[in-house]
């Protein structure tokens, strides 16, 4: 523990130092080629930074905002593109907007907040699970899964929740959900587009998806390119995927993830040509909850197929759940030493 929150402490100090440097000297130089050589530097530092911990969660943790999304942010920033232009007014809000999966909303609308009632059951849920692992031994390798993937996404709730009310606090401004109830998702398209990550798809709608549809409009038709744009999209988004597994893993990549990225950017792109010709369309409409369950369960069934088999094989997913109950141990821990200190200093008679 003493030794990953060293690591976390020095990759966290050269992030700082980092970003601090993109927000005073890249934005004097021209827009493209020369400013992007000038954030090289910083992405290729942003590709090692993982590496310094054994700890799955800090490790991935790092990886997203880092690696991927301040890096892409930055290429975009090269070509005077993304969340980052206009350049925010400080370094604070350039560093949140830089680091974290938020940005300001363009024509701020009055923010729904969250009920608080429905964190408290994510996170109520989310122990629920931890203390289900308790009997893994006893659980079908089906549920294991399914509870393993569930933690998942209420980890990365919970994560982004806290960022998003650090970051309100701390630079003020309406910020964009990171998730919008994927498990509603009625196509593909919805899911990967509108619901699962929102950040990632708007930033490599431009950083990909644009840049790869005016070329091929070039030499080909517009759905064509349309198609080559989804996939182009897709490929990337499972070749930066590949990269996070490897530093989970720490092993050669087996391009499972890739091709399960591929495969879902093939059926996007069916879908947009079935749904292109309206008479089909009308004819096989399918009721919403049965759209439904037949987009979350081909996401679960391609996802159990392609990625779950690499996690098992490396052992990642074990020691994520034994790294989650360990830190809740240790909270617990800490929160009992803390308490026994308080009764010590107030008297018994305070408690």
């Amino acid at each position: 523990m003493e030794e990953e929150l060293k690591s976390l402490i020095i990759a966290w100090v050269s992030q700082i130092m980092s970003i601090s440097y993109c927000y005073y000297l890249p934005p004097r130089i021209k827009p493209g080629l020369p400013r992007f050589l000038s954030v090289f530097p910083i992405i290729a530092l942003f590709l090692v930074l993982p590496l310094f911990f054994s700890s799955v969660h800090l490790s991935f943790i790092t990886a997203f905002f880092l690696t991927w999304l301040a890096s892409f942010k930055l290429i975009l920033f090269s070509f005077d593109k993304g969340p980052l232009i206009p350049i925010p007014s400080n370094l604070s809000r350039f560093l949140c907007f830089t680091c974290f999966p938020i940005k300001a909303q363009q024509n701020p609308k009055p923010q729904t907040h969250l009920p608080k009632w429905v964190f408290a059951i994510k996170v109520a849920l989310f122990s629920v699970i931890l203390h289900l692992y308790g009997y893994r031994q006893d659980l079908p390798p089906l549920l294991l899964l399914a509870l393993q993937f569930l933690q998942l996404y209420l980890e990365l709730e919970i994560i982004f929740t806290f960022v998003k009310v650090v970051a309100s606090i701390s630079i003020g401004c309406d910020l964009e959900p990171q998730f919008n109830k994927p498990y509603l998702a009625t196509s593909l398209q919805d899911f990967w587009g509108r619901r699962w990550n929102v950040m990632v798809p708007e930033i490599l709608r431009q950083a990909v998806y644009k840049p790869v549809r005016q070329v091929s409009e070039r030499r080909m038709s517009s759905d064509w390119a349309l198609f080559s744009g989804i996939l182009v999209v897709f490929i990337v988004s499972g070749l930066v995927h590949e990269l996070l597994f490897f530093y989970l893993t720490r092993e050669v990549p087996t391009w499972e993830v890739t091709l399960f990225f591929m495969l879902h950017g093939v059926c996007i792109a069916v879908e947009l040509a079935v749904k292109k010709k309206t008479t089909v369309m009308q004819r096989w409409r399918l009721n919403p909850v049965a759209s439904r369950l037949l987009t979350v369960g081909f996401v679960f069934v391609t996802g159990s197929w392609l990625i779950t088999p690499q996690l098992a094989r490396s052992g990642v997913m074990e020691k994520y759940t034994n790294e989650a109950l360990f830190f809740v141990d240790f909270v617990k821990h800490k929160l009992f030493l803390l308490f026994g200190c308080l009764r010590q200093v107030f008297g018994t008679g305070a408690f």
